[in-house]
């Protein structure tokens, strides 16, 4: 199917709002992406996906710009339903509590949903604690260093397979993850780079070291048993990179590390 209008211009005017796409808009195949008549979209708060305006509550970020613009394709209200974290995202995919989410790809998580190809790609790497004598990657992973991780994302995952001697602690959250730093509970973090610089802005004396431990595919998850929504969602991601949408929803939110997914 192709899409009717610019990626684009949905985007640049505003999208399309809930209020000018009823239920007379609503049809297949679109109806196999969005049953409940409404595009239900599931991502964590955070710098890569979406942040939340303090003084407004407004979402603004990469998953609300290609939220709403599936969701304008297809002629539905959309949706945003953030969860604190990943675990809680994965929890809910038998549930029916969301259509669509947003995340790393991965073969644990593979095993839940379908995956798109990747809409883009996350570097990610270490910050270190300013009285914390490391310098490089290699100096890392060595006897009572503790690196904290948000758990089941991309560094735990790689981590926990490849240490040999410094702790992995895990947290729930990027807020929790700085705050163990803070408290000195641990000497490391190892998160998205575009996290990581933000953090490192408000701590004199952290640093965010070269190079990266891994770089992230990030796509969109369709929960299993739903192939003609994930082949709708296949579709809309690579018309999305080819249009220019994904790029400039990454220049918008003003991420670092962060490049658009090859096609």
């Amino acid at each position: 199917m192709q899409i009717r209008l610019s990626l684009g211009a949905l985007v640049a005017g505003v999208l399309i709002t809930s209020a000018a796409m009823g239920p007379a808009a609503y049809s297949e195949p679109g109806a196999d992406v969005a049953p409940q008549g409404k595009l239900r979209v599931a991502f964590l708060l955070g710098p890569i996906y979406a942040t939340k305006d303090r003084s407004t509550g407004e979402l603004k970020g990469v998953a609300i710009d290609l939220g709403q613009a599936l969701a304008g394709q297809i002629g539905v209200p959309f949706e945003p339903i953030t969860y604190a974290t990943l675990p809680e995202v994965l929890a809910a995919a038998s549930t029916g509590a969301w259509d669509i989410a947003l995340m790393g790809i991965n073969r644990e998580r593979a095993a839940l949903l379908d995956f798109s190809p990747p809409y883009m790609e996350v570097e990610q790497g270490y910050l270190v604690r300013a009285d914390i004598q490391v310098t490089s990657g290699a100096d890392v992973d060595k006897d009572g260093v503790r690196i904290g991780v948000l758990e089941k994302a991309g560094a735990d995952v790689l981590l926990s397979r490849t240490l040999k001697k410094a702790t992995l602690v895990r947290a729930a959250n990027v807020s929790e993850l700085f705050a163990l730093l803070d408290a000195g509970k641990v000497d490391v973090i190892a998160a998205t780079k575009t996290a990581l610089f933000a953090g490192a802005g408000s701590r004199q004396g952290s640093r965010v070291l070269d190079g990266s431990i891994l770089v992230e595919p990030i796509g969109i998850g369709v929960p299993k048993g739903r192939s003609a929504a994930a082949a709708y969602v296949e579709k809309f991601v690579k018309d999305a990179k080819a249009e220019g949408l994904v790029k400039s929803a990454i220049e918008r939110a003003g991420l670092r590390g962060v490049v658009v997914g090859p096609n």
